[in-house]
């Protein structure tokens, strides 16, 4: 099998893509109701789907299952990334039981609190709540490599970015959803480990 194949990171849109947390079958199917969403809107008004109406209309969604018995909530977590041109970037979080909020940093999972503690803490301090992508992302694993008391290999964490580098290679930014290679995931952590 793909390792490849195994993913909790989507693209939704061109701009918008999401990180979702739990039932992985669930994942799947509530990402691909969230790129419909996303491609109707794009039809239907002529422009992509900005995060925060996308992450209400998600919220919408996940909120009618829980209305009837015979309808069984998703199972999962959805945390949406952007790049907005008037808002710049946004980040949203939507539950099962249809509650969504917007972030400067979240966390999902079994050791939320812990991870919300330590994002905290570092984004009170101004140098990391203002930073380029590569401050970000590396503020992402030591997060991680924190609250779960382990160290990562490149191929053992997934990275989704927006306004970060071309994926092409070209000079200049992209704002844009992609996910990170195994190299670029590895320039980072050897980064952090130039830091220590």
């Amino acid at each position: 099998m793909d390792p490849a194949s195994v993913t909790h990171i989507f693209q939704l849109s061109p701009s918008v893509g999401c990180v979702i947390t739990g039932s992985i079958a669930d994942a799947r199917a509530f990402a691909q109701r969230a790129q419909g969403e996303a491609a109707e809107f794009r039809y239907k008004y002529g422009y992509e789907m900005p995060a925060d109406a996308l992450a209400k209309r998600l919220a919408n969604i996940s909120q009618v299952y829980t209305q009837r018995a015979y309808m069984r909530p998703y199972g999962v977590a959805t945390t949406l990334i952007s790049l907005d041109s008037e808002y710049g970037p946004q980040l949203f979080k939507c539950d099962p039981a249809g509650y969504y909020i917007g972030y400067k940093g979240t966390a999902a999972g079994p050791k939320q609190q812990e991870a919300l503690n330590h994002l905290e803490k570092k984004l009170r301090n101004k140098e990391h709540a203002e930073g380029s992508w590569e401050e970000v992302v590396e503020l992402a694993i030591t997060t991680l490599s924190t609250v779960l008391s382990m160290d990562f290999k490149k191929g053992e964490i997934e990275i989704g970015i927006v306004g970060g580098p071309r994926p092409d290679g070209e000079e200049g930014t992209y704002s844009g959803f992609r996910t990170l290679t195994e190299d670029e995931i590895d320039d980072r952590l050897q980064a952090i480990a130039e830091k220590d």
